[in-house]
């Protein structure tokens, strides 16, 4: 039921037709060996109806189990990673022309034994009714959709969900309303939490990725949620934003479920944050740190997928119940790094520490600097206004390794500041590292670039109000409630969230934290990632650290063997 108290803003769809859309009219073809039914209806509860095309085997003697594909992009749409950057990772050789976008190949499934489902979701495409994203409403018609395809004469009864993102995302509504025949889920890297990950990082607006993902989903014959005209009606988290976040503790059934420490500013923290407190028993996760398509349509792991779905769908005795709960890639550098196994998620042999910022050396130190110091920028509003030397206009500490260090998990950035000329301040960070030489290290970052960071971090200052329930001393959790403006002259302690990581720090190897007014991170207007051109910044930013200022950045060092190599770290 629609919560009463806030109405979705909606706008008209963009004529499908635009975008090659075939056209609406049911078909039935053999091609390939698979029979594919294209515009089948499937109705909901309320009469809507949805529409999907159906893959499954043309010679089948048994009922086979079914794979569903969420998506708002388009059934029809086929390969459309050449509009990324190096093709966002991904080989042509490895998908066919019927594989959906983020989403599996029909193809490979259907030639073992599996049904494969592309949805196109409710108000998309031809599909009919209002769109509503990432919602409570689309937790119900994911429900009454996999209980009519366990219904279907050629269908075991048995239904799993895979897929990247949005296709990921939706796994989380639909698993917490428990449907009785999903069997098993398998999210590729989605979101949980659509204001804290997507829209407001930090409660700064993400204006960059999400027009373009807004273009992308409003291909409608109908209306469409406005998510730009959300924002600006609900900029703290409220009930609108509520019905984004699923009950996790509902969902039960098996679960497959990767991240990447790559995808800063998007998936990597709420699919972290979901395999915490998802109930399921039977539950694995596996975080590597690279591209995310490439990885997910990587030959290796499609393997490994159906590995996963054979035997919780096909009921096949295989090595998925010896599997390791947790295996992660501990990074060195882009593309570099070894994979372990793991027994939990956060590392419960992890130990933090405190490096302290001293603003008078541009340094971390291990304790307090007993003498007080501050460090300033500039901060400017618009990121175009930005003179072209940008990277003066910052402030960065840098920690040289005595040892080789892992540094696995979470990190909190605690700053005591203060903006001269204004009543709030955005803040934007990045840990990097850097070698011997002093040469910036990079790695995989956002969907698919090469130059990315350590981990990111963001924060509105009259944002900093903290959940004391929900914080702990490694990851601060914001209410988003209300704004608690600065005032005048008196610093304020704030506390950062940085997004989790895995990176290995050799000795002589240094990290870096950078404090800035603008993304760390830019690109051409037409490169897809997260970012924040407009901000409410104005005068000159300031931190302060040394004596009471006790700014530090919190870093998880994991103690103990890597089970590859005799050296101890930390």
């Amino acid at each position: 039921m629609r919560d009463p108290s806030f109405q979705i803003i909606t706008r008209e769809g963009t004529a499908p037709e635009k975008h090659k859309y075939p056209g609406l009219g049911y078909r039935r073809t053999e091609e390939r060996g698979m029979l594919v039914e294209r515009d089948v209806a499937v109705p909901m509860r309320d009469g809507v109806k949805l529409y999907a095309d159906i893959h499954r085997p043309s010679d089948a003697r048994e009922k086979v189990p079914a794979l569903v594909a969420w998506s708002p992009y388009g059934k029809h749409r086929a390969f459309q990673y050449e509009y990324f950057y190096k093709n966002a990772g991904v080989k042509k050789e490895w998908i066919s022309p019927y594989t959906l976008f983020e989403g599996p190949d029909p193809l490979y499934w259907v030639s073992h034994g599996y049904a494969v489902i592309h949805v196109d979701v409710r108000g998309t495409w031809g599909s009919e009714g209002t769109a509503h994203y990432w919602s409570h409403d689309e937790g119900d018609d994911g429900y009454d959709f996999v209980e009519w395809l366990a219904a279907q004469d050629w269908c075991s009864g048995k239904v799993g969900m895979t897929g990247v993102s949005y296709l990921a995302i939706a796994q989380w509504q639909i698993a917490a309303r428990r449907p009785p025949h999903l069997a098993a889920i398998m999210p590729w890297e989605g979101l949980s939490d659509m204001y804290r990950e997507f829209a407001f990082h930090g409660g700064i607006p993400e204006t960059s990725f999400s027009p373009i993902w807004q273009k992308s989903i409003s291909y409608s014959r109908n209306r469409v949620e406005d998510v730009a005209a959300m924002m600006k009606a609900h900029p703290f988290f409220d009930a609108y934003w509520a019905t984004k976040v699923a009950d996790l503790s509902r969902i039960d059934v098996p679960a497959f479920v990767v991240a990447s420490w790559a995808d800063q500013g998007l998936h990597l923290r709420g699919t972290l944050e979901a395999y915490k407190r998802i109930a399921s028993k039977q539950k694995w996760l596996l975080v590597h740190g690279r591209k995310k398509w490439e990885t997910f349509h990587r030959p290796g792991y499609v393997e490994k997928q159906r590995a996963f779905f054979d035997h919780f769908l096909k009921g096949a005795q295989n090595a998925v119940p010896r599997w390791p709960k947790v295996r992660l890639e501990v990074r060195e550098k882009y593309y570099a790094g070894n994979f372990r196994a793991e027994r939990e998620w956060p590392l419960a042999r992890t130990r933090y520490r405190k490096l302290f910022l001293d603003a008078r050396t541009g340094s971390l130190e291990k304790s307090l600097p007993k003498s007080k110091g501050s460090a300033r920028y500039e901060a400017y509003a618009d990121e175009a206004r930005c003179p072209a030397a940008y990277r003066a206009e910052r402030a960065q500490f840098d920690y040289v390794f005595a040892g080789e260090t892992e540094l696995t998990g979470h990190m909190k950035l605690r700053l005591w500041v203060e903006a001269i000329g204004a009543d709030d301040m955005d803040l934007f960070i990045a840990v990097q590292k850097f070698d011997r030489r002093g040469n910036y290290v990079p790695f995989a970052g956002f969907s698919a670039l090469e130059d990315g960071p350590v981990a990111l971090g963001w924060l509105r200052a009259s944002h900093r109000e903290l959940d004391e329930e929900r914080s702990t001393p490694e990851q601060p959790w914001l209410r988003h409630r209300r704004a608690l403006k600065l005032r005048r002259g008196v610093p304020v302690p704030v506390e950062i969230e940085i997004w989790p990581s895995s990176t290995r720090f050799a000795k002589g190897e240094k990290l870096r934290v950078v404090v800035q007014g603008s993304d760390i991170y830019r690109y051409a207007r037409w490169i897809v990632r997260a970012g924040h051109p407009k901000t409410i910044n104005a005068g000159v930013h300031v931190i302060h650290t040394g004596g009471r200022y006790d700014s530090h950045l919190l870093v998880p060092v994991v103690q103990g063997r890597d089970p590859k190599s005799k050296r101890r770290r930390g």
